[in-house]
């Protein structure tokens, strides 16, 4: 048996129950190992207070969820450093790969946590995964030299495996792993697609503090977790994360419109059976009514478990409901009478950047506005909630485009809108090109779409964007003309 602790080095200061967590903490617990986990998602002096921060720009609703919070104001090295001489782990895991969505916000983890491990002595092996170490595994133990190993791929059962093995000191089968040796780094053969989900034993949230658990949504507080029914994307945006973890499982080509070639062999998803018995656990044991579907594309799950699931679900008294992200295109009357059977309450979906052909041309997103505009239509008559998830600082994107990207949402009229800064994720095709054209350096350590940009456009400046972030919602609402808007920018000494 080891001792393993999982550090979740999140800084967004809300709750977010990274789904790496739980899958990784069920399978080593179920492989006989002891587990426990490091939460730096409260400590004041390490987390931002994003919750406050999308409030004050409208993002997100005014709710009460600062009274369902408490901040420590310890030092987060110092408790570390205890959490460790305490536990007195045989492995670190600090970071590692979750679906796609949540990949987005989890990118940085592997620097935090390396941050973290910086600082503090151990002599345990230190590990992390994540979206990095598959795009450009040669290069993690020059940008991170507190990490002993990397795990390419799915680390949920490879992990179990380096746990199993770590008395021993062989880890040359394990596959996905990144390791020195005397010889060098080594890279070990490259893991399979993990095609039966149900292989990873149920999902194991115990370790997450209550306070984790509480969301604020549309101005209420709810308990809620982040989950996943499906991995995989059969789309193929050249700024998406989906597009590394594709690659490295070696499906590399797509169609004219952009969809992956391949894809029924990328696409899986767990049984029916297997997700009602977790969401009701979950119920049971935290109470939780808010499921957060971290699924890339929900209505790309296969339709027959879909289908399956809601027939569970329609007969059970089970007071959830499901948040879900899709693709506009994806919406009929059809999809909206599963949707309802399933009880989602809410949809995001992205909008991303209006100019159509740019989508298409630049980021091989094949929805028109046409589609966008009906999906959203047919939601509000089935009375689901719809977000609009908009990006702003892609390259070569500039003022004017952002503009009609808020016009489209004036005309869309959501129930919420996000919007996020644009993030350079290492290997993907937008990222090759921001760096090609002087827009970010090749790697960006401190990348977060919610709370900055790192953007060097000379097309659009880092003070333009941070003031579009800012007044984003505000300018979709309140029906700001042009002259309001110069006088807003002035105010704001916005000069451009």
């Amino acid at each position: 048996m080891a001792k393993v602790l999982l550090i979740n080095p999140n800084r967004w200061g809300r709750g977010i129950t990274a789904i790496w967590i739980p899958s990784h903490t069920a399978s080593l617990r179920v492989a006989g190992h002891e587990v426990d986990l490091f939460d730096g998602t409260f400590y004041s002096s390490w987390s931002n207070d994003e919750v406050n921060y999308n409030t004050s720009n409208k993002q997100y609703k005014p709710s009460e969820y600062s009274s369902h919070i408490h901040w420590s104001k310890n030092d987060i090295y110092s408790d570390l450093q205890q959490k460790i001489d305490h536990f007195k782990p045989d492995l670190i895991l600090c970071s590692a790969l979750s679906s796609h969505i949540h990949g987005e916000g989890e990118y940085v983890n592997i620097q935090y946590g390396h941050l973290l491990l910086s600082r503090v002595k151990t002599l345990a092996i230190k590990v992390a995964g994540g979206l990095q170490v598959m795009a450009n595994p040669g290069k993690m133990f020059e940008l991170f030299p507190h990490i002993d190993m990397f795990v390419r791929g799915e680390s949920d059962l490879a992990i179990c495996e380096l746990a199993n093995k770590i008395k021993t000191g062989d880890f040359s089968d394990i596959k996905g792993l990144v390791y020195k040796t005397e010889e060098g780094v080594r890279l070990n053969a490259k893991q399979q697609i993990l095609t039966e989900l149900d292989l990873i034993p149920p999902y194991d949230y115990s370790l997450f503090s209550e306070q984790m658990f509480y969301r604020p949504y549309n101005g209420e507080v709810l308990k809620a977790v982040d989950y996943e029914l499906s991995r995989g994307c059969l789309y193929t945006c050249t700024y998406c994360v989906e597009t590394i973890i594709q690659r490295y499982y070696g499906f590399t080509e797509r169609n004219e419109r952009g969809i992956l070639k391949g894809f029924n062999h990328y696409l899986r998803n767990k049984s029916a059976k297997r997700v009602f018995e977790e969401l009701t656990d979950l119920y049971t044991r935290y109470e939780i009514t808010l499921i957060r579907c971290q699924d890339t594309n929900f209505l790309s799950i296969d339709r027959e478990m879909l289908n399956e699931l809601a027939g569970y679900m329609e007969a059970s008294d089970l007071p959830i409901k499901l948040y879900i992200e899709t693709r506009p295109d994806g919406i009929n009357s059809k999809n909206i009478e599963l949707l309802k059977r399933l009880k989602v309450d809410g949809i995001g979906m992205g909008v991303e950047i209006a100019a159509q052909d740019f989508c298409e041309d630049e980021l091989k997103r094949f929805a028109s506005g046409e589609d966008i505009i009906n999906a959203f239509s047919l939601l509000k008559q089935a009375n689901i909630k719809r977000t609009a998830y908009n990006i702003i600082g892609l390259p070569d994107e500039d003022e004017n485009m952002i503009l009609q990207t808020i016009q489209f949402n004036t005309l869309l009229q959501p129930d919420n809108v996000t919007v996020a800064f644009y993030s350079p994720y290492q290997g993907t095709e937008q990222q090759l090109k921001a760096t090609s054209i002087g827009d970010f350096n090749d790697y960006e350590m401190n990348v977060d779409g919610q709370v900055r940009t790192l953007s060097k456009s000379t097309k659009v400046s880092r003070e333009l964007l941070e003031f579009y972030k800012k007044h984003f919602v505000s300018l979709v609402f309140d029906d700001v003309d042009n002259e309001h808007l110069k006088e807003l920018k002035i105010s704001e000494g916005i000069r451009n």
